[in-house]
């Protein structure tokens, strides 16, 4: 099954005991349904690090608790509340069709990297057939 939470994604817990907090997602395991969260004043775990090398020290560390998906929304960047999450598909000018995730309340773009992507060939695009026209416009003064 399918999670729409990913890294780097800022999530806001809406049940347990940090609900009402905060923080973005460091790790996601599809398999156990859980992320690992990062944020101020999140729940952490104590445990037990055996030193690998003589050099290491070993001890007793806190660390980052998972919690489970299904207690995690993911927060929107543009409307800054959190959302349920839709899928869109969109076309490439090359036919290749790519999924995006998008905020459920706004339909602003949740994935970063979708986002960038779509800006940078956006400008790429108006250049490329700028210098294409030119190419053809000089091969016809030939």
């Amino acid at each position: 099954m399918s999670m729409n939470v990913k890294k780097g994604d800022a999530v806001k817990i809406i049940a347990g005991s940090d609900k009402g907090k905060t923080g973005q997602v460091l790790a996601v395991d599809t398999k156990s349904q859980r992320v690992v969260l990062k944020g101020d004043g999140l729940k952490t775990v104590k445990c037990f690090v055996k030193p690998r090398s003589a050099q290491e020290k070993g001890g007793i560390i806190e660390r980052e608790a998972s919690i489970n998906v299904s207690n995690v929304m993911v927060l929107c960047p543009s409307c800054n509340a959190a959302t349920r999450v839709a899928h869109s598909f969109t076309v490439d000018d090359n036919g290749k069709k790519t999924k995006s995730r998008v905020c459920k309340k706004c339909g602003a773009s949740l994935d970063v990297k979708a986002a960038k992507a779509a800006k940078t060939a956006k400008k790429a695009a108006p250049k490329k057939t700028a210098t294409k026209a030119k190419k053809t416009a000089t091969a016809e003064e030939n």
